[in-house]
């Protein structure tokens, strides 16, 4: 005697088991179930480099050329960012030694200890973040935001807040110099 079993309850059972091997670790940030949030990173070392930002000029990114940010408020290298803004500015995070490439310099890169005890990326002493609004390589809406108590700003090569646009101007972004939101 065979046993059929309906063609339902096997796709439901697959579906059951991709939702549950999609509960394990993940290497990208957002939130969770709970509301607790997570931190963006890679299962090894985060890799920092330079891109062209349309109206911003060079500015820092990831691998996979997603915007990096600073934080106004953040002094010296420990990140005053958690809770609310952790959600919408997750922390760029690191599994070992960052790596620098594309006119990146690699002496600027270091690391600071959350208090959730995972290793955020630094760059010239400032830690660094992703911002949530940023849905592909070469978004910049974080730009300028005033959110949290600060502004934040993409990053140049040298260390410093990218505060003013280029004067061949560029669609990444929300929009020119003053940055008046």
């Amino acid at each position: 005697m065979t046993m059929r079993i309906p063609v339902p309850a096997v796709l439901l059972a697959l579906l059951a088991a991709a939702v549950f091997a999609g509960c394990g670790s993940s290497s990208s940030g957002g939130s969770t179930a709970s509301g607790t949030t997570t931190t963006m990173s890679t299962s090894g070392p985060a890799t920092v480099k330079t891109a062209s930002a349309g109206g911003l000029g060079t500015i820092l990114v990831d691998s996979q050329g997603r915007s990096i940010y600073l934080f106004q408020r953040d002094t010296g290298t420990t990140s005053t960012c958690s809770g609310a803004c952790l959600a919408q500015w997750p922390a760029v995070t690191t599994h070992g030694a960052p790596q620098a490439a594309g006119g990146v310099t690699a002496g600027k890169l270091g690391v600071t200890k959350r208090s959730d005890g995972t290793t955020q990326v630094t760059y010239a002493g400032h830690p660094l973040y992703y911002y949530a609004g940023d849905s592909a390589a070469g978004d910049t809406n974080g730009q300028g935001l005033n959110f949290f108590g600060a502004r934040w700003y993409a990053m140049s090569p040298d260390g410093s807040a990218v505060t003013t646009q280029t004067s061949s101007g560029g669609s990444g972004g929300r929009g020119g110099g003053g940055y008046g939101y």
